[in-house]
């Protein structure tokens, strides 16, 4: 069983999410981000280092998802879809394992994707301050460096200012995290 890191944006929940609590078995669909792109970077200690089989899965508006499978085929396991461009298998065999870095978020929006079952263990709530872009401008952005977690006990449905969702901690059977050499 591998503990994982989950982000989950409060627009998400809010508009198709489900509130859970600690000691939930949770099912969802999981996106593989760049952690950079994520609330102005800064998830060093969040990222997860996945290593499995790429699959393509067809979405219910026929096109195609490449999606990170761990674990064992037939098995549990984690499962993550990867951003169109972030996969280059250089010339790697179909059935070759690849290696990805990146945030886990869950993604509820882009059409039917695998779902990733685990049990919350435990959930933050994401503080974030943000910053106007440019005068008379109503667009702000994350300011780098604010981010603060605050440990509850359930995830709630509706989030307020300067909330910007929940990282979760999440125990997903079949999915070992990576040997210790693999971290950095």
């Amino acid at each position: 069983m591998g503990r994982w890191y989950v982000y989950y944006e409060d627009w998400q929940m809010e508009c198709c999410g489900t509130p859970f609590s600690v000691g939930d078995e949770v099912s969802w669909p999981l996106l593989l981000m760049d952690a950079d792109d994520v609330l102005a970077g800064d998830w060093e200690r969040e990222l997860s280092r996945l290593v499995g089989s790429v699959e393509a899965v067809r979405d219910e508006y026929g096109g195609v998802l490449r999606t990170l499978r761990t674990g064992p085929p037939a098995g549990p396991g984690l499962t993550a879809a990867l951003n169109a461009d972030a996969v280059d298998e250089s010339g790697a065999e179909p059935a070759e394992p690849i290696r990805r870095v990146g945030l886990l978020t869950v993604e509820r929006h882009g059409g039917e994707w695998p779902e990733t079952t685990g049990r919350v263990r435990a959930i933050h709530l994401v503080h974030q301050e943000y910053a106007v872009l440019a005068p008379g401008s109503l667009t702000r952005e994350p300011v780098p460096g604010t981010r603060s977690l605050e440990a509850v006990t359930s995830c709630p449905k509706w989030f307020g200012e300067g909330r910007s969702g929940v990282l979760v901690e999440l125990d997903v059977p079949g999915a070992a995290p990576p040997e210790p050499r693999d971290r950095s």
